[in-house]
C-alpha cells in the first residue's frame, strides 16, 4: 500500500493505480482511530471491483469549540498497517495545512439538513463535514466514496452535495456493523466505560 502526504504524490499515485483512468477507483473517507465499520467499507469496494484509496484526516471544521478534536485518537501506524491488511491500495494521509490553506475561503453547506437532528446541537458541523467531503473528492477523483450507515444525518448530507453539485461519484452506504454487545461501531466508543455501554 502506498501513503502519501502531499497533492503531487497524490495524484501521481492516483494515475499508476487507476492506469491512466482504466481502472475504477473508490474512496473510504475516514478520521482514523480505524475499527472493523472502516474496514468492512474497504472490503466492499474490492469486491466491487474498484482499487481502493482510503483517506485519514482529522478534520478541525467539523468540530465544535468544546468537543474533543485534541483529544481524538490518532494512530496512524496502527491505521495504514490495517487498511493494508484489507486490501487497501492507498492511503491519503494530507496536513490541515494541505486542506486548509492560507486564504482558504470556500465552504460547503446543505441548507436545512445541515441545522436539524445532530445539526441543531452542533452548530457547523455539517459544514466542515460537507466541506471536507468536497475537498477530498476533488483531491482524489474517484468514481466511487464509500461511508457507513451508522453516521445517518451525514450520509443525508453527502448524498445531497454530490446531487447539488453534479459530483460525479457513487455514493455508496454500507451496513451499520456492531460490537458484541450491540452497540454500533465508533472511533468513540473507547470513551465510554462499562456503565457508559450499557446505557
Amino acid at each position: 500500500m502506498q501513503i502519501v502526504r502531499n497533492v503531487p504524490d497524490l495524484r501521481a499515485a492516483r494515475a499508476a493505480l487507476t492506469d491512466g483512468g482504466r481502472a475504477r477507483l473508490a474512496l473510504v473517507p475516514t478520521m482514523g482511530a480505524l475499527h472493523e465499520g472502516h474496514l468492512s467499507l474497504v472490503r466492499a469496494a474490492r469486491e466491487a471491483g474498484h482499487v481502493v484509496a482510503a483517506s485519514i484526516f482529522v478534520n478541525p471544521t467539523q468540530f465544535g469549540p468544546n468537543e474533543d478534536f485534541t483529544r481524538y485518537p490518532r494512530d496512524p501506524e496502527r491505521d495504514c498497517a490495517l487498511l493494508a491488511e484489507a486490501g487497501c491500495a492507498l492511503a491519503w494521509l494530507p496536513e490541515v495545512s494541505t486542506m486548509y490553506p492560507p486564504g482558504d475561503a470556500t465552504s460547503v453547506e446543505v441548507a436545512g439538513l445541515s441545522v436539524v437532528l445532530e445539526g441543531a446541537v452542533r452548530p457547523g458541523h455539517y459544514r466542515g463535514v460537507a466541506t471536507v467531503v468536497v475537498k477530498l473528492l476533488g483531491q482524489v477523483r474517484p468514481d466511487a466514496a464509500y461511508f457507513g450507515e451508522k453516521d445517518w444525518q451525514q450520509v443525508q448530507v453527502i448524498r445531497r452535495v454530490a446531487a447539488d453539485l453534479f459530483l460525479p461519484v457513487e455514493i455508496v452506504v454500507g451496513p451499520t456493523l456492531r460490537e458484541k454487545d450491540g452497540l454500533a461501531m465508533s472511533s468513540r466508543n473507547r470513551y465510554l466505560d462499562p456503565a457508559d455501554r450499557a446505557r
